[in-house]
């Protein structure tokens, strides 16, 4: 078996990618002599990383190759929560195995226990609606309720009510960084970062602990939230948004992708309905997500109806046409109505309340504006 050591090794071997690594492991496990170290990956290899490796097995301390991995050694043992986690490693997440490109190498603060639920990443706007980020908090205490880890960014907006909410209800989050794990960022998220800390969460990265932030690596920590996960949820969305790009991934890795549908006016949420017009699944409620993913055996022991979930009659959802007697369309008038308030008053959740909106909505009856949802004059 291979040592934390030689995949620290792997992983800072110049002109070597995730890609193209992953490749050699799978050629060489197909060969069954993936843990024929070093001889099977040196013959493996193209010849610059080879030469490289070469030289750091035959003359470590000469070597550039052995200050990142001394680092990394000592960072790991520095701290009981610190830990390199790499292919072969106990908590290794096996679902990684399944992308294109997994990290070599990934650098663990936290408890490891959080890999062991079965994760769905949450992602989202920076700037979310209001609604965006109520829709966050409330899908991700659904989640946590069904016996979901959530996995998502630690950015600002929806990655950060979902991972706030999460540990709110008493669940278990995974933040993947764009940068070190024991770099907090963004700044603003220090108390976040701390509390997923102390209360059973775990943050990753592919990056060495002190790595600062940067742009370039933010789009390549998406592929691990989205491998990491079962599934994708994106709450709120532009048409041009970084999360966009979370679900195109998740799509090529053959994950479940979900969004939750917005109004047809909310520039935050013309992403999502471009998911669903191309495939995506429409969410209204956490057993819309279950329905998808129930063929996975560490969810069976989830219980069958939310507390909040949509009324049982959401199942014979009446035609566009009979939507004018909607009782929530009597909740309308020319002032404009919060969302919050019309869940209270129609005794909906939220993503019940939203989904026959949108209805009114598309059938010329209602409209959202600034301040909430207000019902057509035409009606």
């Amino acid at each position: 078996m291979m040592t934390a050591r030689e995949w620290c090794a792997l992983a800072h071997l110049p002109k070597l990618g995730a890609r193209r690594l992953a490749v050699i492991r799978r050629e060489l496990a197909a060969q069954g002599v993936a843990d024929n170290w070093p001889d099977a990956w040196l013959t493996a290899m193209p010849a610059g990383p080879r030469d490289t490796l070469r030289y750091w097995l035959e003359h470590p301390a000469k070597s550039p190759l052995e200050a990142p991995v001394t680092v990394a050694l000592e960072w790991e043992a520095s701290q009981p929560s610190h830990h390199l986690l790499y292919p072969g490693h106990p908590a290794w997440p096996a679902l990684l195995d399944e992308i294109v490109d997994p990290p070599a190498l990934l650098w663990a603060k936290g408890d490891l226990g959080a890999l062991d639920l079965p994760g769905l990443a949450m992602v989202g706007t920076r700037r979310p609606t209001r609604e965006g980020s109520d829709n966050a908090a409330f899908f991700a205490r659904e989640l946590v309720g069904a016996g979901f880890g959530i996995v998502s960014g630690m950015a600002l907006g929806v990655d950060g009510a979902a991972q706030r909410a999460t540990l709110d209800a008493g669940g278990r989050s995974i933040a993947v960084l764009g940068c070190g794990v024991d770099v907090i960022y963004p700044p603003r998220h220090a108390g976040l970062y701390r509390r997923l800390l102390d209360e059973g969460g775990l943050l990753l990265s592919e990056h060495p602990a002190e790595t600062r932030a940067h742009a370039r690596y933010f789009p390549r920590r998406n592929r691990i939230i989205t491998g990491l996960s079962l599934g994708v949820l994106v709450v709120e969305a532009a048409e041009k948004s970084g999360s966009l790009v979370s679900a195109r991934l998740a799509m090529e890795q053959n994950r479940e992708v979900f969004a939750i549908p917005g109004s047809l006016h909310n520039v935050q949420a013309r992403g999502n309905l471009g998911l669903i017009r191309d495939g995506a699944s429409l969410v209204c409620g956490r057993d819309d997500i279950l329905e998808q993913l129930g063929h996975w055996q560490a969810l069976n022991a989830a219980p069958p109806e939310s507390d909040i979930a949509m009324p049982a009659a959401r199942a014979e959802a009446p035609a566009l046409s009979d939507v004018p007697q909607d009782p929530l369309l009597a909740l309308l008038d020319k002032a404009p109505t919060p969302l919050d308030v019309l869940v209270e008053r129609s005794e909906l959740d939220v993503g019940g309340c939203q989904m026959r909106l949108l209805e009114l909505e598309l059938d010329g009856q209602a409209a959202q504006v600034s301040g909430g949802w207000v019902r057509r004059t035409t009606c």
